[in-house]
Parts: C-alpha cells; sequence; structure tokens
C-alpha cells in the first residue's frame, strides 16, 4: 500500500498540471519547498505534504486527512497592479482547479489563502509568494 499523503500530493500536481491557466505553469512536488531567487524569474508551483490527521470513521476505517500547501511564487519585473493582479487571478484560477481535483479515493474538504500575498517577499525582494493549503479525505 503506498503513502495517502503522497497519492494526493501526487494528484494535486498532476491535476495543476492538467489544468488550463491564464498563465503557463508547471507544479513540481517537493519536500523542501526552497526556491533560488535567481530561479524565480520564471513561476514556480511547489507542492508540499504538510500534515496528515488521522481519525476513526468507523470500527474498521479511518479518515486520513492529508494537508498539502501549494506555494505560487514569482520574481516580479516590477510591482505594479497589473503583473499583481495577473498573479492574483491565477491563484483564484489554481484553486478553481484544486476544488475539481479528486485523487484516487478521496475527497476535497476545504482550502486555505495564507497569506493571499506575502507583504514582506513583495517589499524585500520583489517576489510574489502565495500560500495555498488543501486537504483531502482519504478512508481506510
Amino acid at each position: 500500500m503506498s503513502s495517502a499523503m503522497i497519492n494526493v500530493a501526487s494528484a494535486v500536481v498532476a491535476g495543476l498540471n492538467d489544468g488550463e491557466f491564464s498563465q503557463e505553469l508547471t507544479a513540481e512536488r517537493k519536500y523542501q519547498p526552497a526556491v533560488e531567487l535567481k530561479d524565480l524569474k520564471t513561476l514556480h508551483v511547489t507542492i508540499v505534504p504538510k500534515s496528515q490527521t488521522i481519525t476513526p470513521a468507523s470500527r474498521s476505517d479511518s479518515d486520513f486527512d492529508s494537508t498539502i500547501d501549494i506555494g505560487i511564487q514569482k520574481k516580479l519585473d516590477s510591482a505594479d497592479a497589473d503583473e499583481l493582479d495577473a498573479l492574483m487571478t491565477l491563484v483564484e484560477e489554481v484553486v478553481d482547479c484544486l476544488r475539481s481535483i479528486r485523487p484516487v479515493g478521496a475527497a476535497f474538504v476545504a482550502i486555505e489563502n495564507e497569506p493571499v500575498f506575502d507583504p514582506d517577499h513583495l517589499d524585500t525582494q520583489r517576489v510574489f509568494t502565495s500560500l495555498l493549503t488543501v486537504t483531502y479525505r482519504v478512508r481506510r
């Protein structure tokens, strides 16, 4: 049996890579979300397994709530509103896509977008960073 968490994270990567967005993106699953500043000239979408909560569902089954972080990052050419608006739109498109991804045997539970964008990254590094946290439930 493979890990429920890895199955969910891999399904998120596949679903995002198959999605249609206003900007081209390639999602990657990683264990460490660090990206070099020089590499952020292109859009980065990083999928990182975050946590798993296991609760009893019946005498023989448990619910495995797999929580995945999705980082959306790009170094900006300028911090003008048009470039930021386009990235905020992309984040919402990713949210819409995540709601429709159905990993095998899993159900969508929730999405959180915190921070919508990181003002410190924007101010100090001119990097747009948005963090999505999505949870899917697997019963086994």
